[in-house]
């Protein structure tokens, strides 16, 4: 439909598609989330008053820090940005709406389910408590009290998450690429919208690997595997462990998306300040090629400083030396960035509102948090502060300077969302009181830095502080953290202020116009404030070079279309998966639409919400599937059957999104909206195929890479790998086969070819089943002496996921490889059924796109074959 429910409607809400309504879930979601990791802060500040455990006891308070690490990161500070993505972007580029609106919806209803699951784990004996770092083996049940039931349930509640980031990235990307408006190009962008360019391609990547370490951990948690599990004897570790290399392989996978997390955590906020600056000194932001410059070289730096957090680990000097230098290295665009927003103050006419002064203020805790950040990129003195409060209070000084910024976004972009105009004189005092209690709760750490960190119980050591001239004297570390304390219900009671201040203003707040801030420029201020569903009454173009709009007869005069034309394939395409036109959808569903070209695209679909649920219901089922309790099982069975009848729907339902005719694609003009989005999508699955298979070599070189054929059984044969091999690779030509059929319209032709498809790659699950079913029940001697006379420790009844390393590594990479052929068969009958009721003829290019995701499933056989047979 065109039309929605009133926003005062929570049918709109459930339904809606609309970026703008989507941004504005994100906001109040991520608020949320504020909260809940903020309450649970309080909580283990309170028992820090104390040197001794007398509040939440031990296992409290580890629980409360790890979940509020985990809750800020993931599920506020990352999201909260990303709501006036949402809201933003779109209107920053001139485009109605993000490329895939429903993929967008699906993004944020995972990321509420996902905060959702986190929070059940409380109900579920407790909560993980390792630290929000998650470091192996204390991520692993053998460490976790009682069956670790919640603790699993975070790790499926993390990779819920990191789906919702996926999709959101994609999405992102896609937009920016294709729908920008006329004449805007890439370094033209406003600098918000370019910072969130910049941090969806981190994500992209970074989370990527974050999957694929989550996956494992999972695996190790409900299936048994062996990743990252020490063998265990009267409670300690043993020496000559099964698994040598499994905590430094967790460290890898973690801080390979851990460092450029800091990034995209900040890069946001940069974005915001860019923007905010401009605005309040009423000048552009000195020496912008250069700004953006540095943020790029930020962006590739941030995936090669990631061993700096390891150095207190047995990697050798000389690659510490050189991590060493990366990070020194990356702080120097950062330094450049800097001194751009500094040189901007200088240069312009500062007006103090609130936003610039939580811009401003950003600025300088994030100054002081990069300085003390440089002491930790010294080998010699992270040896000294690591593991202490010192890296506390500047990993604290640089996020939530960031999350400072975007509360400065929150009260620039408010005017906008609502069309009132907050108190300014309480956002001023919320400022106050934030700054105030911000530094009273973290630069006591930096003076009681030999605290060590996560650790509830704390010495009474003192530091000396010496006033010139007027004496010197010792202050007991019990002090600072009773200032920090302090200090942290100052900061909390600041956020009652602004949630105060919102709320009211929303109801009684004085109406603003168009633009209320009189140097505003960027394109979102040149509409109504709330701006309307479609944006922009026409298209937007800058091709004059400033901002006009387009009127349909213009629109129609140069493309011979008319104003919503669609892809460049010369027919409206399908945004996200929906049948490709109303007229066609009906057509193939028996079902009338109601809504045609002339009245606009599609805003709600049902269908993201149900899905969402489904994963939900599937994943707690999940996290106690291994007590085969019925409750768990029915959960798994019931959630997978509506995720299952939640994407078919998704795929059938008619659903309407055109691309303007006339927009800035390049550098992809040639590249339509959909197989852009499966090259963004395919990267992503490459990187995680990566760490897989990274994380395999890396254990088997730590294990001993020829002592490793003493793991695995004779009957493990290539022959089945290789019969594999031939059958993948005839299916990716029978793919082939199809898009040529299609192309002559040959339906027999399609049907044929899609048929052989799905039949070889059942023949390959089936081959690969006979496969595991035999190595399960196969009996063998370990150290490969033979079965007649093997030693009765040696002898070996099975070969399973649980029975050492080399059996994890191999059922659980194949086994990631088997679920991207079980998901693309799905896919290839879905488009058998279509063929068979006449699609694809004369248009191959869902074919195609199905195509690039099959090739890149063969391809990665071509890899795991060799390594998982031959060698």
């Amino acid at each position: 439909m065109s039309d929605l429910p009133p926003k005062s409607s929570v049918t709109r809400w459930l339904q809606t598609t609309n970026h703008k309504d989507v941004g504005v879930l994100y906001l109040v979601t991520a608020l949320f989330f504020l909260v809940f990791g903020g309450t649970l802060a309080l909580l283990f500040r309170i028992e820090l008053l104390s040197p001794a455990a007398d509040f939440l006891g031990e296992s409290g308070y580890n629980q409360a820090v790890s979940a509020h690490g985990l809750l800020m990161v993931f599920w506020f500070i990352s999201p909260f940005a990303f709501g006036f993505a949402n809201y933003v972007v779109p209107l920053q580029i001139g485009a109605d709406d993000l490329a895939f609106p429903r993929l967008n919806a699906l993004s944020y209803w995972l990321y509420l389910f996902s905060g959702i699951l986190f929070g059940i784990s409380f109900f579920q004996g407790q909560t993980f408590s390792g630290g929000w770092t998650m470091y192996a083996p204390l991520n692993t049940p053998a460490y976790i009290p009682g069956e670790a039931l919640g603790a699993t349930t975070v790790v499926l509640a993390l990779i819920m998450f990191v789906t919702s980031v996926t999709v959101g990235s994609v999405n992102f990307l896609t937009t920016m690429y294709r729908m920008r408006a006329e004449g805007l190009r890439m370094r033209d962008l406003p600098l918000f919208s370019l910072s969130i360019n910049l941090t969806v391609w981190m994500m992209l990547f970074a989370f990527a690997a974050l999957l694929a370490a989550l996956v494992i951990l999972s695996a190790d948690h409900v299936l048994g595997t062996n990743y990252f599990v020490y063998q265990v004897a009267d409670g300690e570790i043993t020496t000559g462990s099964t698994n040598p290399g499994a905590s430094l392989l967790w460290a890898h996978l973690f801080w390979f998306f851990g460092h450029p997390e800091v990034y995209i955590v900040f890069f946001p906020a940069l974005g915001v300040m860019a923007e905010v600056f401009q605005t309040f000194t009423g000048r552009r932001l000195v020496g912008r090629k250069w700004f953006i410059l540095a943020m790029v070289l930020v962006a590739l730096q941030s995936f090669v400083v990631w061993m700096h957090h390891m150095f207190l680990t047995g990697i050798n000097l000389e690659i510490k030396t050189v991590f060493m230098a990366t990070t020194i290295g990356i702080s120097l665009p950062f330094d450049l960035m800097v001194f751009s927003l500094i040189y901007t103050m200088i240069k312009g006419k500062i007006r103090y509102a609130t936003p610039f002064l939580f811009c401003l203020g950003g600025l300088i805790l994030f100054i002081l948090g990069g300085i003390t950040g440089v002491f930790l990129g010294a080998v010699v003195l992270d040896y000294q502060f690591r593991g202490t409060y010192w890296v506390v209070a500047h990993f604290h000084y640089v996020m939530v300077a960031g999350a400072t910024a975007l509360f400065g976004g929150l009260y620039y972009w408010y005017p906008k969302i609502t069309g009132k105009m907050y108190d300014e004189f309480l956002g001023k005092v919320h400022f106050a009181v934030f700054f105030v209690g911000f530094n009273l709760l973290y630069f006591p750490m930096f003076l009681a830095w030999e605290t060590p960190r996560r650790v509830f119980q704390y010495g009474g050591h003192s530091t000396t502080v010496s006033i010139p001239g007027l004496a010197t004297f010792d202050v007991a570390y019990v002090t600072w953290h009773n200032v920090a304390t302090v200090g942290a219900f100052m900061l909390g009671g600041s956020m009652l202020i602004m949630f105060y201040n919102l709320f009211v203003s929303y109801w009684r707040g004085e109406e603003v116009g168009d633009r209320p801030w009189e140097y505003a420029t960027s394109a979102e201020w040149a509409v109504s404030s709330p701006p309307p569903l479609e944006n922009f009454d026409g298209i937007p173009s800058y091709a004059g070079g400033r901002l006009s709009f387009l009127t349909d007869d213009d629109v129609a005069e140069r493309t011979g279309r008319g104003g919503h034309a669609a892809a460049d394939g010369g027919s409206d395409a399908a945004a996200d998966g929906g049948l490709a036109t109303p007229e066609t959808a009906a057509m193939a569903t028996g079902t009338e639409t109601g809504h045609g070209h002339g009245e606009g695209p599609s805003h709600a679909s049902y269908w993201p919400l149900i899905v969402s649920v489904g994963g939900f219901l599937a994943f707690l089922g999940l996290s106690g599937v291994r007590t085969t309790a019925a409750p768990y099982v029915a959960l798994t069975a019931v959630g997978s059957l509506v995720t299952f009848g939640g994407l078919v729907g998704m795929a059938r339902e008619p659903f309407f999104a055109p691309e303007a005719a006339i927009a800035e694609r390049w550098p992809f003009e040639n590249v339509e909206k959909t197989k852009l989005g499966m090259w963004m999508f395919l990267s992503s699955d490459i990187v995680l195929f990566g760490a897989f298979i990274g994380s395999y070599a890396f254990i088997r070189v730590a294990y001993g890479w020829r002592a490793w054929h003493d793991l695995i059984p004779a009957e493990h044969v290539t022959m089945p790998g290789l019969i594999n091999t031939y059958l993948l690779l005839t299916s990716s030509f029978a793919v082939v086969l199809a898009m040529v059929a299609a192309e002559k319209e040959s339906r027999r032709g399609v049907l044929a070819s899609l048929g052989a498809t799905f039949a070889l790659g059942v023949g390959f699950l089936i081959n690969k089943a006979i496969e595991w079913v035999h190595l399960f029940h196969v009996e063998w001697c370990a150290g490969h002496g033979g079965v007649e006379g093997c030693s009765a420790e040696n002898l070996v009844h099975g070969w399973d996921l649980t029975t050492n390393i080399a059996s994890s590594t191999f059922y659980l990479t194949t086994g990631l490889h088997g679920a991207h052929v079980a998901i693309g068969l799905i896919m290839v009958g879905y488009m058998f059924v279509r063929a068979w009721n006449g699609a694809y003829l004369g248009d191959e290019k869902p074919i195609e796109y199905f195509g690039l995701y099959w090739h890149l499933v063969d391809i990665v056989w071509l890899f795991l074959f060799p390594l998982f047979y031959i060698l």
